[in-house]
């Protein structure tokens, strides 16, 4: 049975040397390249069959994200593996978006990581605990329903200083319709009051 091929993907030399020992130490598993960003992992994935790649994020000249973008493109039968220091939802979604087979934290234990590699080259998504709860929480966030084009104009009327009484006025409906207006506002975005509920929008780039 044919060894499974592993690229390495880190801009830290050691890190590189260290997986590489470990891995190497397997039957099962042998490095056949190493890179120190994405471009240089594309340029080895295309020159050298590969079959998992062990990819960290934040990486000089190519970061992971878009590696992987690119890997899953161009070289369809890799399965990237993300092994890196960051587990925030900045680096975990865009990755598994982007394609990942699995997500993994550097403090994982040794046995823990080669169980992952032999997992992502069968195809089978491995994650990280914590990184598995973050995905599940965002499955069980609620969705958020948009605002409609007059629940913007009054929001953004009320961003604007507006009492009910002039925002009323400019959109020619009474302050009553004002009203029901912002209390389908405040369920639409999870708030109690005015303030919340600008805030809201301009952390949602709806203002």
């Amino acid at each position: 049975m044919e060894p499974i091929r592993v690229l390495v993907v880190d801009d830290h030399p050691v890190v590189r040397d260290g997986l590489r020992g470990v891995l190497d130490g397997e039957p099962d598993m042998r490095v056949v390249g190493e890179a120190g960003h994405g471009a240089e992992a594309l340029a080895r994935a295309r020159a050298t069959p590969v079959d998992v790649v062990l990819m960290d994020l934040r990486m000089p000249v190519m970061g992971g994200v878009d590696a992987i973008r690119e890997l899953r493109r161009e070289v369809p039968g890799a399965r990237v593996l993300v092994l890196t220091t960051y587990d925030t939802d900045r680096d975990v979604l865009p990755a598994i978006e982007a394609g990942a087979t699995g997500y993994l934290l550097k403090d994982t234990p040794r046995e823990e990581l080669l169980r992952a590699v032999r997992a992502a080259h069968r195809g089978e998504a491995v994650l990280s605990p914590t990184v598995a709860g973050r995905l599940m929480g965002q499955v069980r966030a609620p969705a958020q329903e948009a605002l409609s084009a007059r629940e913007l104009e009054v929001l953004r009327l009320v961003a604007a200083g507006s009492t009910n009484r002039e925002a009323a006025r400019a959109l020619f409906i009474s302050e009553a319709t004002v009203k029901t207006h912002l209390l389908h506002i405040y369920a639409k975005l999870d708030v109690r009051d005015r303030a919340s509920a600008v805030a809201a929008g301009y952390q949602r780039g709806l203002l």
